[in-house]
């Protein structure tokens, strides 16, 4: 027995260095040739910019079956319902008084809204205005003021005085500036009909968002086409300054600068005998459509714990046709497609030849992303794998090209890593200082960057049930979401080492003999 454990001490050194070659070995089969030959292919014109719900998209899951066929892989399709809504026939119309002429303000030139699907027209009697629209212990717009059946029109975010909020007392945005819906609420619970907020910064917020208003708006259909009526909502508008400024004509209401003076003062402002009127014309389109995430499923080689499963994943989709141009999507995320492709055959590599993962491994290939990160969403609502089981998620999007605030390509922003467990984050650590040397940028990784990035990719919707993750990602380029984001702007080597990290790191999670440990608070709240 003495003579065994002696053995045993003098070889475990050697098993070690045994299991980190084979992980060297097999992470080397990450090929730029390979990585170049698919990509050419998903971010190719045939593939029609791979738009969630369409033919391109539909060709691309057809492309991923057939690989995973090819390497030996099982795969499977998990459909998932969706409705698309246009509004740009939306209009709103107004007469400044009993004898002008009706002016209309149209959809994205001098309003915008999310609110409603449903077409309908509501004509505007009464309007008040209600400063902020914030009704909380320490500001209070409505006091005094009675909405019920009425109208409420407000400014958008919250006072401020010397750089601070009123609110929060720091500099720091309270949820009433974050979250659109706390106003909408607010208004509905004060009995108004219809909510007009004014964008006070409406031409710049239109110039990030033109394109996903002109889009029509995709969301997942959870009523299996039935209008849902379970939720009681009044539409919410958001105007332009130059709109908002002929309502207050309309409605005898004092000019959009006295209003905003007034804002600041807390003082609400009942509007006067209207002189005109206004009209809100909702034109609704829907379209009921499904899309595919496509589940590449191996399975791992240790009989107690190959139950566990660690999540590889990557959207497939991309935002299709616009205004006649193709945006091919090679980066975004044609990048992290590839990547998860070639992960899975080294993967696969390493089984055939008897030395398979531990732990079973999903290559999650998802839609939707671009539309709301809706295929991550119905698959942690409706997980093929339980999510009990699922050990994290590694999620890689955009790894493909570089941003201006780096010279080098040998970097990777990584976020999310140290949110739910110490391990992950170790592990990741250690992965990239033995394989491949990344600087690896924590920028995004701060809860107050205002890009926000931790909520807008495929693994949120892991952290948000406390899966551990990484978004593995290289930033927003000149390109990004344009029709020049095509597969020869690609820098392959780059994308290769960033693979091979995703692959150190998942190799050691799925080999490793105890699970990580999930040992931080959750302090990202659900968006």
């Amino acid at each position: 027995m003495k003579r065994i454990f002696i053995l045993l001490l003098i070889c475990a050194p050697f098993f070690t260095v045994a299991q980190r070659n084979t992980a060297e070995t097999f992470g080397q089969n990450i090929s730029v040739q390979e990585l170049k030959k698919h990509l050419y292919v998903l971010a190719s014109d045939a593939y029609e910019g791979r738009e969630t719900g369409m033919e391109g998209q539909r060709k691309a899951a057809q492309y991923l079956d057939e690989y995973y066929a090819q390497i030996g892989i099982p795969t499977q399709r998990q459909i998932f319902p969706l409705k698309r809504l246009s509004y740009l026939t939306s209009t709103v119309q107004i007469s400044t008084s009993a004898d002008a002429p009706l002016e209309t303000f149209n959809f994205i030139q001098d309003l915008y809204f999310f609110s409603t699907e449903k077409t309908q027209r509501i004509e505007v009697k009464d309007v008040v205005f209600v400063g902020y629209g914030i009704s909380d212990e320490k500001w209070d717009d409505y006091k005094g003021l009675d909405v019920k059946g009425k109208v409420v029109f407000c400014l958008s975010g919250e006072p401020v005085k010397k750089g601070k909020s009123l609110i929060t007392g720091t500099e720091a945005y309270s949820e009433w500036s974050v979250d659109m819906e706390m106003k909408r609420r607010t208004a509905l619970e004060k009995g108004a009909i219809l909510f007009v907020q004014i964008d006070q910064k409406f031409d710049q917020y239109m110039g990030r968002v033109k394109y996903y208003l002109q889009t029509p708006r995709m969301t997942l259909d959870r009523t299996g086409g039935v209008e849902d009526e379970e939720e009681v909502r009044i539409p919410y508008l958001h105007c332009s300054s130059r709109m908002a400024e002929k309502i207050c004509q309309a409605f005898g209401l004092p000019s959009y600068s006295v209003l905003q003076k007034k804002a600041n003062a807390k003082k609400g402002v009942k509007a006067k005998s209207p002189k005109g009127m206004m009209a809100v014309n909702f034109h609704v389109k829907r379209e009921d459509l499904v899309s595919d995430n496509v589940l590449a499923f191996l399975e791992g080689t240790d009989p107690e714990l190959k139950a566990e499963i660690v999540v590889v994943s990557a959207h497939y989709d991309h935002v299709g046709i616009i205004d006649g141009q193709i945006h091919n999507g090679a980066d975004d995320d044609g990048s992290g497609t590839v990547s998860v492709m070639e992960i899975a055959r080294a993967f696969k590599t390493a089984k055939d030849k008897g030395m398979g993962s531990k732990r079973s491994v999903l290559f999650l290939h998802v839609s939707g992303e671009e539309k709301g990160l809706l295929g991550s969403e119905w698959y942690s609502d409706h997980p093929v794998y339980p999510l009990a089981n699922t050990v994290c998620d590694l999620n890689v999007d955009m790894v493909g090209r570089k941003d201006a605030d780096h010279e080098d390509g040998r970097y990777v922003y990584l976020i999310g890593s140290d949110k739910l467990s110490t391990d992950l984050h170790k592990i990741s650590e250690e992965a990239n200082k033995k394989y491949t040397q990344l600087n690896l940028d924590y920028t995004y990784n701060d809860p107050n960057d205002p890009n926000q990035f931790y909520y807008r990719s495929d693994h949120y919707n892991f952290a948000k049930h406390n899966i551990p993750v990484i978004f593995y990602f290289s930033g927003v380029h000149e390109d990004y979401h344009k029709p020049g984001d095509d597969p020869e702007k690609i820098m392959y080597e780059k994308m290769a080492e960033i693979g091979k990290l995703v692959f150190h790191t998942a190799w050691e999670v799925a080999n490793r003999p105890e699970r990580l440990k999930v040992d931080v608070a959750n302090d990202f709240e659900e968006r």
